[in-house]
């Protein structure tokens, strides 16, 4: 990307994140923390091979992303944030804010990736009953998915699936529909009739749930 040439910090950021991309590749390193090229490849459709390779080198040589070797069973190498890179968090979040109000108007044929509701999820989803007994519930599956768990240490955790972790409730459906049940738009009650469809127990999700408004 060319330079803006310009002496402000906003335009010295978008020097170095303002390229088409870049801060989707920064949102998958947030959600996976540590991730391949291919799983780069997987989160991110649409994107050529030598385009993804090109902004991975800009953003390591900007200090942004390091490499490292991949956690075993994977081989190879893997990509990370570095602590600069992690320092755009908040970025991505004030974006997912500022965005959301325009995902019930999304065209119906917008790709939709589960662990990519992870990242709503952290701000929407809140433990209503924190006293109350552990539960995880999983949406999606490890190869894309995340798993809440409530009634454990510090609050709510949401993360990557793991796969020794045994869900009460799966989750699965459509992005529209499962966007507005977290989101408190739809009411639990008329989820199924949506397509989401669960998996075990569903009335614990309503512990996690805004109220539907």
């Amino acid at each position: 990307m060319k330079s803006y040439g310009q002496l402000c910090a906003v335009a010295r950021a978008l020097d170095v994140v303002g390229d088409r991309w870049t801060l989707l590749i920064v949102r998958e390193l947030l959600i996976r923390e540590s991730a391949r090229f291919t799983d780069l490849q997987t989160g991110l459709p649409g994107i050529a091979p030598n385009l993804l390779a090109q902004r991975l080198r800009t953003l390591e040589d900007e200090g942004v992303v390091m490499r490292e070797l991949a956690v075993p069973p994977a081989s190879g190498s893997a990509y990370r944030l570095t602590t600069r890179g992690r320092a755009l968090d908040g970025v991505v979040r004030e974006l997912l804010k500022w965005g959301a109000p325009t995902v019930p108007d999304a065209p119906p044929d917008a790709i939709f990736q589960m662990h990519w509701l992870s990242m709503p999820a952290q701000f929407l989803l809140a433990d209503r009953e924190p006293d109350g007994p552990a539960i995880t519930i999983r949406f999606g599956d490890p190869r894309d998915g995340f798993d809440v768990r409530a009634g454990v240490s510090h609050g709510l955790h949401i993360g990557p699936c793991q796969s020794d972790r045994v869900p009460g409730l799966t989750i699965t459906g459509p992005g529209p529909a499962l966007a507005g049940l977290i989101q408190g738009r739809i009411p639990l009650q008329h989820a199924e009739k949506l397509g989401i469809r669960f998996t075990g127990d569903a009335a614990i999700l309503e512990r996690l749930l805004p109220q539907s408004s």
